[in-house]
């Protein structure tokens, strides 16, 4: 009985008072929280758990890609906004370089980027790029593609299949000669490679040439490498023709940088094409439909998937076409063999699809 009369003392209705108001107060609190309405786009997280952004946003039309640039660099990236690949040259493999044979020249007479209207700072805008004029088809062309046991024998004139090139030389009244023109006609250069049919990689990546075929595609137009012998973006500062094509010094056309032209470009990991090594090039999309970027793809430009080969799927390692650079290789991962014009397959071969 102690006990419950000490309740009762004026100090103890005191205490009993403040304890009512705290509890009381605290309960208003919790309610009016309740009620108030969330920020816009959801409750904002805290913000020692943000990292930097990145976007994974990709679409399959042919004119947007995901970003592999850092957060001060526009998060979806377009054929507005393609990334210049000025000075990407290294003496190793790595990811969005290219591992050049050789170092950049220190002497240009190229256009300065400030003079070229589609250069805009880290840039380039593939729209605004001026093209030269033209379309002249080749009947006289020739490419085959054929395997004969385990090689792969690639070989034509260097002159494109059922596809135009612009004229060349570029005449000096092309609109687009204001910004360079190739002064070489071009040229047939007969090429023939035997490839592995079945590639391997090499104890390392070796290095990529300049101004020389890295590759070809199957509509027979010799590659070469995304870079010039400046050390500047290729597909960005070289004026090409309406197949994104252009002419040596020697007059061989080639591509460097992604061309609408070549069949099945906008397929879904389908071979356009082989490298050196015999490894495939493959189109802009993955299985998926979603364009390729460089984050996806390894130091040398590829990465191991289900491609088709052959009228077969096949899970192998491939080199990939993308619209930013390096475009197509950053390095061999097989070994790169020569070019032997002149070397054909046995008659009792045929020719193959991709």
């Amino acid at each position: 009985m102690r006990y419950t009369r000490a309740m009762f003392t004026p100090r103890g209705f005191i205490f009993g008072l403040i304890g009512l108001f705290i509890f009381a107060g605290g309960l208003f609190w919790i309610l009016v929280e309740a009620n108030t309405p969330a920020p816009a786009g959801g409750p904002q997280p805290n913000a020692l758990s943000l990292g930097s952004a990145t976007s994974t946003a990709a679409t399959s039309t042919a004119e947007t890609f995901g970003s592999t640039t850092s957060s001060s660099s526009p998060t979806t990236l377009t054929i507005h906004t393609l990334p210049l690949g000025d000075g990407k040259v290294s003496s190793s493999p790595r990811v969005g370089f290219i591992y050049s044979c050789t170092p950049p020249s220190t002497s240009s007479s190229r256009v300065a980027a400030s003079s070229s209207p589609w250069i805009h700072g880290a840039f380039w805008d593939a729209t605004q790029k001026p093209t030269s004029g033209g379309r002249v088809f080749w009947p006289q062309a020739s490419f085959s593609n054929v395997v004969q046991g385990a090689t792969r024998f690639v070989f034509g004139n260097g002159l494109p299949m059922n596809e135009p090139t612009g004229i060349f030389p570029v005449p000096l009244s092309d609109p687009s000669a204001l910004y360079g023109r190739d002064t070489a006609g071009i040229q047939e250069s007969s090429f023939s490679y035997a490839l592995p049919a079945n590639p391997i990689f090499a104890a390392t990546p070796s290095c990529l040439p300049i101004n020389q075929p890295i590759g070809v595609t199957l509509d027979g137009v010799p590659l070469y490498s995304g870079v010039t012998s400046e050390g500047l973006d290729a597909g960005a500062h070289d004026v090409q023709d309406l197949c994104g094509g252009r002419t040596d010094s020697h007059g061989q056309y080639y591509y460097s940088s992604l061309s609408s032209c070549i069949p099945h470009i906008n397929g879904r990991n389908t071979v356009i094409g082989y490298a050196r090594d015999g490894f495939p090039i493959t189109s802009l999309y993955d299985a998926q439909g979603k364009p390729y970027t460089n984050a996806a793809l390894d130091a040398c430009h590829g990465t191991t998937a289900p491609i088709t080969m052959g009228g077969k799927t096949v899970t192998m390692y491939h080199y990939v076409f993308t619209r930013e650079y390096p475009y197509t290789l950053g390095c061999f991962r097989g070994s790169p063999v020569s070019n032997t014009p002149g070397l054909r397959p046995s008659s009792t071969a045929s020719s193959t699809s991709p």
